[in-house]
């Protein structure tokens, strides 16, 4: 989003409420956007915000969303106007001996930039690739290559990770010292996303077998 005055990009993804849970490591940043499925692209056309989820990937310090060239989100940041994008991955509800201090233990990054319309077919190629990966490592050489058609009606947008800052909240609830001795229970209750046993789709031959990367995928692990 466009910056405001004074403030440079390190001061814009500076976290202000609870600095003690943001970072700038890079790592830290990466891995939290690799884990992540999917993200939410916010941005603005003619004054009205949007906010659009989509799939997207990281390939070293830039990241990748894409979609239809139809799509409003991509028309718009086609166009280069400043965008944010963030992920979000939930580790637990928070359960405090007080309302006002329930909480959540989270993973979270912010990117902040201007998006870029990726040109070149060959680069376009290895984001989708990169993409496809991102959903289900190895599917991209098990699947159909995108026609020239499929190539020209998908639109691959890549950012910079330069203006990228993570927070992270874990741990036990934070309650008041006066709040310990309450008969409430407190703690927290761990959430996790699983992957179940994969299901054919029912027009699959019998004789396809299921690959071993997408086995993996359904066998009950955690992202």
């Amino acid at each position: 989003m466009p910056s405001e005055p004074g403030l440079d990009q390190r001061s814009r993804v500076t976290v202000r409420r609870h600095p003690e849970r943001g970072s700038r490591d890079q790592e830290i940043i990466h891995r939290i956007l690799d884990e992540a499925l999917f993200c939410h692209v916010g941005f603005a056309v003619g004054g009205q915000p949007f906010v659009i989820p989509t799939i997207h990937a990281r390939s070293e310090d830039r990241l990748y969303v894409h979609g239809s060239t139809a799509s409003r989100m991509l028309r718009a940041l086609g166009a280069r106007i400043p965008v944010c994008v963030t992920v979000t991955i939930l580790d637990g509800l928070v359960l405090a001996r007080s309302v006002f201090n329930h909480s959540m233990n989270y993973r979270s990054v912010v990117v902040l930039g201007t998006a870029h319309p990726v040109e070149d077919a060959e680069q376009k190629r290895v984001a989708l690739r990169a993409i496809v990966e991102h959903v289900m490592p190895g599917r991209w050489a098990q699947a159909r290559q995108p026609t020239a058609k499929e190539m020209k009606a998908t639109s691959v947008l890549s950012l910079s990770l330069e203006e990228a800052s993570a927070k992270i909240r874990v741990g036990a609830p934070k309650d008041d010292p006066e709040d310990l001795a309450l008969p409430v229970w407190a703690g927290e209750v761990p959430v996790r996303m699983q992957y179940l046993a994969p299901r054919p789709d029912p027009a699959l031959a019998p004789e396809i077998a299921l690959p071993a990367n997408v086995a993996r995928a359904g066998r009950g692990s955690s992202s």
